[in-house]
């Protein structure tokens, strides 16, 4: 893309999450770097008699108004698009979409796993992609789709992000640290597999051209700019459109040996390498390799995150009990400490539903007391989730041989001070906590970089830290009070070395002697 001759210029972040979408305006330059949000618009799937589905069609909707707001804000230099990962849409040869795109959510997708490693084994899934075996992951998603009429008349897949770009701009493409998450891309190679591709009977035609961040996209078609009343020509910039890698790329660390949390829905913990580790303990203890910002590699694993405590509230809310957050945290802070603990990454948590219930019938399983109240959840899901984060980025470390000095904790979750206090005192390391926004940062720091007004990856993670509000938490209390409750969690491997306590990760089968799932487990 053409550099700009302005010292700054302001671009538009779309940032759809799985519950609302939003539009931002950034004003970027080498010393600039503030947002304003111009619209937010929900995100409400909607369960049809074939399954749970996103309605991609009002997110599309959300996106254009949030466009003519940024529009009436002044001259907007480009627009970038950043969304979960995994799902998609389907294409006809029209280029016209085949239904409604599937949740990932859906209980369709945990059958379609066993046909995948029935063709593809799980070691040679992971020596290929070095994914976390996850039911959800687009490569069992499209199993799943092939037993469908849409299967026969499609001829492209596009993810969310590149599915809402074709319809901005008509292009077609695969922004590359989403096609990283589908379980058919090449970890090592950075391009898509054509090898598992043709193994599992997909058409390779199917899979567009990749992009990589800060590529041109294209422009608005003549209809959006007349609707959004942006000028003919606006420029549609290939962002990291995986929301986590545009927020790992906004982590304003400023120093080696710094581990991350992307907290929000999920929390995304791990590290950032450059070259994927696919060793066959790293397949064992479940982790991702996902594509970052210039090549570099996050190596992660999905933990459930604030859901956790979102799905709480939502089923005290339709119970007529809905305590304000404040609340909620206030009572946290007063509860009994350790007194429940729970596996975040059970599987019977991965459902919409009564999460209260079914943190009930976790404890009694694992011969705990469930809490007397709405405060003994909220403590026993943030310190289980402050447990999560150690297991996980000390398991991390170790297969990565690396040493951790920080812990940046990044997206929602860094506005809650007792999970990130949690946190420094479960791992023993200090907590940098935000940005908040740190999706959306990375999503503008990546135009304003195509675009002239930003230098490599390090000067982007300096101007974050010099222009956004940071919290610092330094570690605090019994360390072996922490020591105790994850063993509780893991009592088979009580004694094993810190590094590597903990098993394989998110979505264990409930119950007692239950093993990991098999696949990338």
């Amino acid at each position: 893309m053409s550099v700009t001759s302005q010292s700054d210029a302001t671009f538009a972040a779309v940032d759809l999450g799985a519950t609302s979408g939003r539009v931002i305006t950034g004003l970027a330059g080498p010393e600039e770097l503030t947002l304003t949000e111009v619209h937010r618009f929900a995100n409400t799937p909607v369960r049809l008699p074939d399954g749970l589905r996103w309605d991609v069609l009002a997110l599309y909707q959300g996106m254009l108004d949030g466009l003519r707001s940024a529009a009436r804000s002044g001259p907007i230099a480009s627009i970038g698009i950043d969304t979960w990962a995994v799902d998609y849409g389907l294409l006809d040869a029209d280029g016209a979409l085949l239904g409604l795109p599937f949740h990932y959510r859906d209980s369709r997708n945990g059958r379609a796993a066993e046909q995948v490693l029935a063709v593809c084994g799980a070691q040679e899934l992971y020596a290929v992609g070095g994914l976390q075996h996850l039911p959800f992951n687009t490569v069992f998603q499209l199993a799943a789709h092939r037993t469908s009429a849409q299967w026969g008349s499609a001829r492209t897949m596009l993810l969310i992000p590149d599915l809402l770009t074709n319809w901005l701009t008509g292009t077609v493409g695969a922004e590359s640290t989403n096609a990283s998450t589908t379980g058919l891309f090449d970890a090592s190679a950075g391009a898509w597999s054509d090898e598992l591709i043709g193994r599992l009977g997909l058409e390779r035609s199917w899979f567009p051209p990749l992009r990589e961040p800060g590529d041109s996209a294209g422009t608005l078609l003549p209809h959006v700019a007349e609707y959004t009343g942006l000028p003919a020509g606006t420029p549609v910039t290939a962002v990291a459109s995986h929301d986590t890698a545009s927020a790992v790329a906004a982590v304003p660390a400023t120093e080696p040996g710094f581990a991350y949390v992307s907290c929000g829905t999920w929390s995304l913990a791990g590290l950032e390498l450059a070259a994927p580790v696919l060793t066959e303990e790293s397949r064992a203890a479940n982790f991702t390799n996902e594509r970052g910002v210039d090549g570099t590699v996050r190596y992660l694993r999905n933990i459930m995150g604030m859901w956790l405590l979102e799905e709480c509230r939502r089923t005290w809310g339709l119970r007529g009990d809905a305590p304000g957050l404040a609340e909620l945290l206030a009572s946290a802070a007063r509860a009994r400490p350790f007194a429940a603990v729970i596996d975040p990454d059970d599987e019977a948590f991965l459902a919409p539903g009564d999460m209260p219930s079914r943190i009930d019938a976790h404890l009694v399983r694992t011969g705990q007391v469930p809490p007397d109240g709405p405060g003994g959840y909220v403590r026993c899901v943030l310190e289980s989730l402050a447990l999560a984060h150690r297991r996980t980025l000390r398991q991390a470390a170790a297969l990565a041989g690396r040493e951790l000095s920080r812990i940046h904790l990044v997206g929602g979750g860094s506005r809650n001070e007792l999970l990130c206090q949690w946190t420094a005192d479960a791992t023993g390391l200090p907590v940098t906590a935000g940005p908040a926004e740190a999706t959306a940062l990375g999503n503008i720091l990546l135009q304003a970089r195509a675009h002239g007004l930003a230098g490599d990856l390090m000067s982007m993670r300096q101007l974050v830290a010099r222009t956004q509000e940071l919290r610092h938490y330094t570690p605090q209390g019994d360390r072996r009070a922490w020591d105790r409750a994850a063993a509780r969690l893991d009592p088979g491997r009580a004694g094993a070395s810190p590094a590597l306590v903990g098993g394989p990760g998110i979505l264990r089968k409930s119950g007692p002697s239950a093993e990991p799932k098999e696949g990338n487990s």
